[in-house]
């Protein structure tokens, strides 16, 4: 069976520089509209992969993304925004990028056809069998990122993947894969467009279900947040200040004090039991 990339098949529109911007946005927008159904058809497989992360994270694993170019730094955004969101140590969710930090601005010439790069990266993180490495490639077929879950499934490492065509060789290598395909891009092969804005979708799924099911989330809350910048701390103030009966003045002390919402909210609820 020939396996074909669908991202890169071509799409309805021809002609596109003979369009006017108004259409060219309404084609965009109405090809975008597909993408959250196209991710709906694969909650399933998302949620057996956030299944089996879980209790890695519970035991004290972590979570790492591999990909390059676009893919590989969706994954690094993904994961830069887990300390400040959920107050988890910054190397609780790790990104990696082929060709290196580089890479996050500008193409590294053959870094994402390396094979045997990709181990290498994960190894100076010390990984172990409490971790689970997730590949992204909207392709399915970048080298970099197979040949790095290659190596995890040789060492029993759980690894899921995020493509965006079915059957892809990502796939297959995968345990736990998730295909969300988006059908051709409105600029053939252009995957930062649909394909990275699906991929974008399922890494929100994956670390917000995952922070919550670990308890880093209360009602829907970023109570652990980081109180990084004057906006944060404001929110924070007024969420202690909805958990319990204290004012601006008396909420910010707390917070000031303890340094999150939950240590604020626990200290002042077991102090009134006293």
């Amino acid at each position: 069976m020939t396996f074909t990339k669908t991202t890169e098949q071509s799409s309805k529109y021809e002609n596109l520089e003979q369009m006017s911007v108004s259409s060219l946005l309404s084609n965009i927008n109405n090809e975008d509209k597909t993408v959250p159904l196209a991710v709906e058809k694969a909650l399933p497989q998302i949620e057996q992969l956030i299944n089996a992360i879980i209790p890695k994270m519970n035991l004290g694993g972590r979570l790492f993304y591999i990909g390059a170019g676009t893919s590989g730094r969706l994954g690094i955004l993904d994961a830069s925004e887990c300390p400040p969101t959920f107050g988890v140590p910054f190397d609780l969710v790790i990104g990696i990028i082929a060709g290196g930090d580089t890479a996050i601005r500008k193409a590294v010439e053959n870094a994402e056809d390396d094979t045997t790069q990709a181990w290498n990266d994960l190894k100076a993180y010390n990984i172990n069998e409490n971790d689970v490495v997730v590949g992204i490639a909207a392709s399915g077929t970048t080298p970099y990122v197979i040949a790095g879950l290659e190596e995890c499934n040789n060492h029993n490492i759980i690894t899921g993947s995020i493509s965006c065509n079915e059957g892809s060789p990502l796939s297959l290598t995968s345990k736990y894969p998730i295909d969300v395909v988006v059908g051709p891009e409105f600029v053939t092969g252009s995957s930062r467009m649909k394909a990275g804005t699906a991929q974008k979708l399922v890494l929100n799924m994956i670390t917000t279900a995952t922070m919550v099911q670990l308890g880093k989330v209360k009602g829907n809350k970023m109570v652990d947040m980081q109180l990084s910048n004057s906006k944060l701390v404001d929110r924070g103030v007024k969420m202690i200040m909805e958990e319990i009966d204290v004012s601006y003045v008396e909420a910010s002390d707390l917070l000031q004090t303890h340094g999150s919402v939950r240590k604020a909210v626990d200290f002042f609820n077991l102090s009134t039991i006293k």
